[in-house]
């Protein structure tokens, strides 16, 4: 069995990375369902494991977390859904790599519910969109701008931390960090999009389509 959990309001985010932590651990020892748990924090930034210090570029706009998930530096605020990822991958086939793809493919698979085509990237963790009425690229390719990252980390083969999406967050939060070190394109939410999608909208496709990916 699967929870999920839909925390209103805004969550603190050390409290949180302790309620992982704890729910994690009971996984992994047999005492505690797989859960999902979907939330939203005040603004902040947060430094993963690969994170450079130069990527960080107004250090004094909001609090900055480090965080033990993979990744760089995200940023976290009202109108993003985060979805905390508590999984036993041990048994759903220890690949880690097939495990985020399929994270990818949960996220892709419920924005094509809002008909926005979210893709992967090689090199590129995360679900990104082509944005044809912008600038080409340097490449001569269509620009792109991420709609959702992806961190997460294991132990014990429990995953923690997860995915966020932008649903419809102040972008301009974005402008305090080089979002997961990556200069050359852009970041963006479904309201940018021009699609008026609710917290309540995104939860109900993101369950309906998490069966799909990680059948029970």
């Amino acid at each position: 069995m699967v929870e999920w959990k839909i925390s209103n309001g805004l969550t603190d985010y050390s409290e949180a990375v302790a309620r992982m932590e704890t729910r994690a651990a009971q996984i992994a020892d047999g005492t505690a369902d797989e859960l999902i748990w979907l939330l939203e924090h005040p603004p902040l930034y947060t430094a993963g494991t690969s994170a450079e210090l130069s990527d960080l570029t107004d250090p004094d706009r909001f609090p900055v977390h480090a965080s033990k998930r993979g990744g760089q530096y995200t940023y976290h605020g009202p109108g993003q859904r985060v979805i905390y990822v508590m999984l036993d991958v041990g048994k759903r086939g220890r690949d880690v790599r097939a495990f985020v793809q399929n994270l990818e493919a949960w996220v892709i698979a419920t924005l094509a519910d809002f008909n926005v085509v979210g893709e992967m990237r090689c090199g590129r963790v995360g679900v990104w969109v082509q944005r044809p009425e912008k600038p080409l690229q340097a490449n001569g390719k269509l620009a792109e701008d991420k709609i959702a990252a992806i961190g997460i980390r294991l132990r014990k083969w429990v995953s923690f931390h997860g995915i966020s999406i932008n649903v419809e967050p102040d972008l301009d939060h974005f402008s305090g960090i080089v979002p997961c070190g990556i200069t050359e394109h852009g970041v963006t939410s479904l309201v940018d999009l021009g699609l008026p999608v609710t917290m309540d909208d995104l939860d109900v496709a993101l369950r309906r389509n998490f069966e799909l990916k990680f059948p029970s």
